[in-house]
């Protein structure tokens, strides 16, 4: 007995050692904890229950000059759907009637979606999508549906909202306007407008600390490292909306009738450079044209006739020959170093004079004046090109600008075809835009601006940044050069190659153009045309200049040249300029159709309130898109109903402040 219960202390003694060590292990973890690790821990929970909170800053809107609004930021909303968070009688009891609302609302079989929520509750979905894309009524309507309308936590709704850029008057200019976005690796990338001028776009975000407390749910911490975010600034593009809508239709109707691959059209402000109207048109698989890549300032090829206005500009500048100096045309046919230079017009022109040769754009005239006058010394007329800065980008803002090509007599590539090839617009490069830059010129009595696609940065009516007339070029040439470049353009409309664009009743001046485009390719399998026209309007007094340029134009029946393609989209633009201007500027819906609902986002500015917003008429619109839309525009809306805007207590056309409050009744 003694000896059992000797045994017994033995291992009460052993096991209170053990816990004795246990007892030392935990004050010393304990210890380690506070005093050593203390720092870690601590800032390991706080950083568990308190972080910083981004708050994003509201993105600038991009306005057109008469005020039009072109992109603006609008709320898009997901829905998802917990499976796993209702109860069995709640889900049992609301599931039908949820699916009979939604289908009525999302218009899809009211089966599918009750299979479907059935479905998601046996595998224990926590994250079945519901619906997406939705506008800020159609998320109002399905937070209100049964079982969504007890919450997250007992109906199972999950709400996921993102800011899209949206552009309210459509697709016109959609690629000017531009995006900025990330790419699949998180790069930021972006084109036109938006990406060019994203830093006073985008504004600054703020942030707020905040703690996590039951549920999940977090709360503000007001303490002074909260940081307001500072909203972007508002962007004043110089794209006219009227002026846009017409060379945007215009330049459709030719590509369309002509079976075209692509093509483009700017309208410039001849004094100032400002761009008004620029669309760039591809053809899509279907047949249809979308705005693809900005081909007026990307899109760098061998220009043709178009080019031959340099050679005109250098021979009177250097007084080698006068616009009456005659050229024998030679049947039509001369050669270089074995290479033929032909005319369009079969058997040549004759004996005419060097501005005849112009207006009815014959290749061995040009050419001949060029080669003749320059060959000892062909430095002397490059040496011109490179002053006019063609040879050279324009360096505009926006991204991805085509890089011009003027071979150089240094380079070792130049050869005897170099410089006659040149003369009719040969194995040189420079975009549409900078062709446009260079005949702006002309028509302003030589001084050469920049062009221009925005005009201002505001908050509010309060400027920021102004862009003013950036002039490239004081004087490309003499007064007497400009004169008599000007005289002939006029006659390439009235007598020459644009004759059947000659109206008595308009006056217009330019020169056509048609190139071949890829002869060199794959033994010229792949040639086609590209056909250009370019020139200004009225004038005598120009207030605008245009180029449209149409690439692969069908070749059915032989018109294919600038004249019959191109052409046709210059003198619609110009007439309806000055013929069908209205009063006051409106801006029309092209068909924009989103979220499958036509938005009517008829907006109204007197001429005399440019740069100065005014209340648009909502009526028709659904309530999201009035809310956002008032919003960017700073007004605080008052919300009658649910549905499509039925009245509104400010009438369209009326000044807005930030004071300006108005009241919508939805239908």
């Amino acid at each position: 007995m003694a000896v059992e219960d000797k045994n017994i202390s033995y291992r009460i003694y052993l096991v209170a050692f053990v816990i004795f060590l246990m007892a030392i292990a935990i004050a010393v973890k304990l210890t380690n904890i506070q005093w050593v690790e203390g720092d870690y821990y601590r800032k390991l929970a706080k950083e568990r229950t308190v972080k910083n909170f981004v708050i994003p800053a509201n993105k600038g809107n991009i306005y057109s000059a008469d005020g039009s609004l072109l992109a603006t930021s609008i709320p898009n909303y997901e829905i998802r759907f917990d499976a796993v968070a209702p109860k069995s009688e709640v889900f049992e009891k609301n599931i039908k009637s949820l699916s009979d609302s939604l289908s009525l609302l999302l218009r899809k079989p009211k089966g599918s979606f009750h299979n479907e929520f059935r479905k998601a509750r046996a595998n224990k979905n926590r994250y079945y999508l519901v619906a997406r894309d939705l506008s800020y009524t159609e998320y109002v309507k399905i937070k209100g549906f049964p079982l969504f309308k007890l919450g997250a936590y007992k109906g199972g709704i999950i709400v996921q909202q993102e800011t899209v850029r949206e552009h309210p008057i459509g697709k016109i200019a959609e690629r000017t306007i531009g995006y900025e976005r990330k790419t699949p690796l998180g790069i930021a990338d972006g084109k036109g407008i938006e990406w060019a001028f994203r830093n006073y776009l985008n504004g600054k975000d703020g942030k707020v600390l905040k703690q996590k407390i039951a549920k999940g749910q977090w709360k503000p911490i007001r303490d002074v490292n909260e940081i307001d975010p500072q909203d972007g600034y508002d962007v004043i593009s110089t794209i006219d909306v009227f002026i846009q809508d017409i060379a945007h239709h215009a330049l459709l109707k030719q590509l369309t009738d002509y079976q075209a691959d692509h093509g483009c059209v700017v309208v410039m402000e001849t004094k100032t450079g400002q761009i008004k109207a620029i669309s760039n048109l591809g053809k899509a698989a279907d047949g249809s044209y979308y705005e693809t890549t900005n081909y007026a300032v990307a899109e760098s090829h061998e220009p043709g006739s178009t080019y031959k206005l340099v050679d005109l500009m250098a021979l009177l500048e250097d007084k080698k020959v006068d616009t009456s100096t005659v050229f024998d045309s030679h049947g039509g046919i001369i050669k270089y170093s074995g290479k033929s230079v032909r005319d369009s017009h079969e058997g040549g022109y004759g004996k005419i004079s060097l501005a005849r040769g112009f207006e009815v754009s014959s290749n061995t005239v040009m050419v001949q004046a060029v080669y003749k006058n320059y060959k000892n010394n062909p430095a002397e007329f490059v040496n011109h090109i490179n002053s006019y800065g063609l040879n050279k980008c324009l360096g505009l803002p926006i991204k991805g600008e085509g890089k011009p090509f003027v071979p150089q007599p240094s380079d070792k590539n130049w050869s005897n075809l170099s410089l006659p090839w040149m003369a009719f617009g040969y194995g040189v490069s420079i975009t549409p835009l900078q062709t446009l830059t260079f005949y702006n010129a002309v028509a302003n009595n030589g001084v050469m601006v920049k062009p221009q696609f925005v005009s201002e940065i505001k908050e509010w009516n309060k400027t920021i940044k102004k862009y003013n007339t950036e002039v490239l070029n004081q004087k490309i040439c003499s007064q007497e050069t400009i004169l008599k470049l000007q005289a002939i353009l006029e006659n390439v409309v009235k007598k020459g190659t644009a004759s059947k664009l000659y109206s008595k009743e308009f006056s217009m001046a330019g020169k056509t153009g048609t190139a071949q485009v890829n002869y060199s390719k794959n033994g010229g399998s792949e040639k086609y045309y590209a056909s250009s026209f370019v020139g200004y309007f009225p004038a005598d007094k120009p207030r605008y200049s245009c180029i449209v340029v149409v690439h692969k134009p069908s070749t059915a029946n032989n018109n294919y040249y600038g004249a019959d393609v191109a052409g046709p989209v210059f003198k619609r633009i110009a007439q309806k300029i000055f013929t069908d201007a209205p009063s006051t500027n409106v801006i029309k819906n092209i068909n924009r159709k989103i979220q499958s609902q036509e938005i009517d986002y008829d907006t109204y500015y007197t001429k005399s309130q440019k740069q100065y917003l005014s209340i648009p008429n909502l009526k028709g619109m659904s309530g999201m898109d009035a809310v956002a839309l008032l919003g960017n525009l700073g007004v605080k809306v008052k919300i009658i109903g649910v549905g499509k805007v039925k009245k509104q207590s400010i009438q369209p056309g009326e000044n807005l402040s930030k004071k300006t409050i108005i009241t919508l009744e939805l239908s």
